[in-house]
């Protein structure tokens, strides 16, 4: 990876410019940084946000399946969930159907801390596709989603 920081080509990249996993790996960091300075205030980091989100669309999951969502190891998001139900944003229950297994849910707070940084993320994507058209947008989330698909 050293080689892709200092090159700024990354490896296998064409005569046309850097590869498209080192492009794809470049905008990760930006929108990362990006999101961090933006949920400063709230005190919580952009991977505890993305559990967060990932709770809003699918609540009641288990910590395990919540990792996997979230892109983090499993002792990542145990220490993770701790954290963000001392803080009140998610709470923990027994399963429905498994009483030996909990399932992590979105708290109030939680859904409170989502809804006032709904507008500033949604400005941050505008941002990020500040330069495409309508039809260019739709198109990168098309290509982003088939990409995900075919390494899946």
């Amino acid at each position: 990876m050293e080689a892709v920081a200092e090159s700024g080509t990354g490896g296998g990249a064409s005569a046309g410019g850097p590869s498209l996993l080192y492009l794809v790996k470049r905008t990760e960091l930006a929108v990362r940084a990006r999101l961090e300075e933006l949920l400063k205030p709230a005190g919580i980091t952009a991977l505890q946000y993305t559990a967060l989100t990932v709770l809003e669309r699918h609540d009641g999951l288990s910590a395990a399946q919540l990792a996997r969502d979230s892109f983090v190891t499993a002792q990542s998001m145990a220490d993770m969930v701790r954290t963000l139900e001392n803080r009140g944003l998610i709470r923990r229950e027994p399963h429905p159907r498994n009483r030996r297994e909990k399932v992590v849910l979105l708290a109030d707070a939680g859904r409170r801390l989502l809804a006032e940084y709904a507008e500033p993320a949604r400005r941050l994507e505008e941002r990020m596709v500040l330069d495409f058209d309508e039809e260019e947008s739709a198109r990168f989330r098309d290509c982003l989603n088939r990409a995900y698909r075919a390494l899946s």
